[in-house]
């Protein structure tokens, strides 16, 4: 991996295809031209081994390339998929079924603070299943798209980051919460940030 050179502004298109054990492809995420991932070099927001590949593009260059699960998300641990009172889920008695549902995926904290994303498996009458892993643990990913802009971050953009990093400013990822990016992620819009879905 290329050492990242921090504080890069870079803006990328690209098609994320995850890779099963048989060699098939299927297209998960995609950041177009006119709106791409946006962020910040050396800063955390992104995969390292994804920014290692792109850092040192020069604008329009493209790429194709695969992380490992070991590069990506890890593999996938059936260890960290808890069972949980379904009382941590209700108001007054009752759960709401608009955000609390099969296949919801949830905003938890742990006792240290710690916030991370779950995904509902199962509900049940006295408790509730939870996938804390990422939905691409244990897979291959594969980036193909090309460079649209790299540059020096400005201060501005650096300090917006960094407040997006300590839970000052939104997810960062240029949602319709932050910095409007025009991802619509409550209908299935994704930008490729790793913030705004598990």
């Amino acid at each position: 991996m290329s050492e990242i050179k921090p504080n890069l502004h870079v803006a990328v298109a690209y098609r994320l295809y995850t890779k099963d054990s048989d060699g098939k492809r299927e297209l998960v995420e995609e950041a177009t031209k006119e709106q791409p991932f946006q962020f910040v070099s050396g800063l955390g927001m992104t995969l390292d081994d994804f920014e290692g590949q792109i850092v040192n593009l020069q604008k329009d260059a493209e790429f194709d390339f695969e992380l490992t699960p070991e590069q990506a998300y890890g593999e996938y641990e059936q260890e960290r998929v808890i069972t949980v009172p379904r009382t941590t889920f209700e108001i007054d008695g009752r759960l709401d079924k608009q955000y609390i549902y099969k296949g919801a995926i949830v905003p938890l904290q742990n006792a240290d603070g710690q916030r991370f994303n779950g995904l509902i498996t199962e509900i049940g009458e006295t408790e509730v299943v939870v996938d804390l892993n990422h939905p691409l643990a244990g897979k291959s990913l594969i980036f193909v798209g090309e460079m649209v802009d790299i540059r020096e971050a400005t201060k501005e953009e650096i300090t917006a980051t960094l407040k997006m990093i300590t839970g000052e400013g939104g997810c960062g990822c240029g949602c319709e919460d932050c910095e409007g990016c025009g991802h619509d992620h409550e209908h299935g819009d994704h930008c490729g940030c790793g913030h705004c879905h598990a």
